[in-house]
């Protein structure tokens, strides 16, 4: 009888969950293309997401202008709100032709107009449509199609009913499931306070990987240090930082290096390196405010960063601002370090 050794493992050959192993959540107003292309720099192997955009809005309204992005962001995936399978089928269409690497479909925002439209985390109430919203993108374009869910929704708790809906979009063909570990209450909490009053179930979501096996998981909710990425990632896929990476973005710089071995940046090296990118979209007529308010949290825990932020809030509105208002703020660091 011949026998076969197990294979060796090459090194250089990544796992298909890799691509997902460090992510940025979609946040509504937060992460537009000016965000992301900051992170980027601080990351060069997170995986961005786009806020969410409607399907109506890319379908019914023809506004192809909010999938603008700029090719230094890649990887980068669109996230879209919607519960019409035809819909999104056509919205993850234009997503795939804009040149996104993924399109996601939101299953966990708990804002009253998101569940006005019927989408976001109400739909885990209904696995079913859910799948139907996936197989009619699937069967449209070549990119995953992904789904980012909550860990239950209302009285929909158990765990039971989280099983349910994952087997629900395996069968649909997804491959990749984020997973806010907390759920949605849709009556009676914000959508600020469903961020932070249901508890933190992590060990539901690490359940749902010892159960699914073959599911690629990545965990979200309340993530916020080196210890906790590498805590989480013994149990899971990926983890994505939501609130943490945007008030304190360089803890992506700190995970990459800490991940992926880089050497770790300098920020006032990061924010030079912001410069060409900012002058060229002053010259297409942004303002500098639209971008300067996502590096507000660049200094966060280090001498000099009250008057960091002071300088630029009091610069970046005023007509003509450039980016003489952000070397003027790097003085104080400068002078604390």
């Amino acid at each position: 009888m011949t026998s076969f050794a197990a294979p060796i493992p090459n090194p250089l050959v990544e796992p298909a969950s890799a691509p997902w192993r460090v992510s940025v959540a979609p946040m509504m107003d937060w992460t537009d293309r000016h965000c992301r292309y900051f992170h980027r720099l601080l990351s060069p192997h997170a995986r961005l997401y786009t806020e969410m955009v409607t399907s109506a809005a890319l379908v019914r309204g023809r506004q192809l202008r909010l999938l603008e992005h700029s090719q230094q962001e890649h990887p980068v995936a669109l996230q879209l709100g919607g519960s019409d399978p035809h819909e999104l089928a056509q919205a993850a269409h234009f997503g795939a032709e804009a040149g996104y690497d993924e399109i996601n479909l939101n299953v966990g925002c708990p804002s009253d107009r998101v569940q006005s439209g019927k989408f976001g985390a109400c739909l885990m109430r209904e696995p079913a449509l859910v799948g139907d919203c996936v197989k009619a993108m699937r069967d449209t374009v070549s990119v995953p199609v992904t789904v980012k869910c909550r860990i239950g929704v209302d009285d929909q708790d158990d765990y039971a009913d989280l099983q349910h809906f994952t087997e629900t979009m395996l069968e649909a063909g997804v491959e990749i499931l984020a997973v806010h570990a907390r759920k949605a209450w849709l009556q009676g909490l914000s959508p600020k306070e469903n961020r932070e009053i249901p508890p933190l179930d992590h060990e539901r979501v690490y359940r749902l990987k010892r159960e699914f096996p073959e599911l690629v998981v990545v965990i979200n909710g309340g993530i916020s240090t080196v210890e906790q990425v590498h805590a989480h990632l013994a149990h899971v896929d990926g983890v994505m930082l939501g609130r943490a990476a945007y008030h304190d973005p360089f803890l992506l710089a700190q995970i990459e290096s800490s991940l992926y071995g880089a050497p770790l940046q300098e920020r006032h090296a990061v924010l030079r390196h912001m410069r060409p990118y900012i002058e060229a979209e002053l010259a297409r007529g942004a303002s500098l405010k639209h971008i300067s308010r996502h590096l507000l949290g660049l200094y966060q825990g280090e001498p000099g960063a009250r008057a960091f932020r002071r300088t630029i809030s009091e610069g970046a509105h005023l007509p003509d601002a450039g980016w003489e208002v952000l070397e003027s703020a790097l003085i104080p660091c400068s002078a604390a370090a």
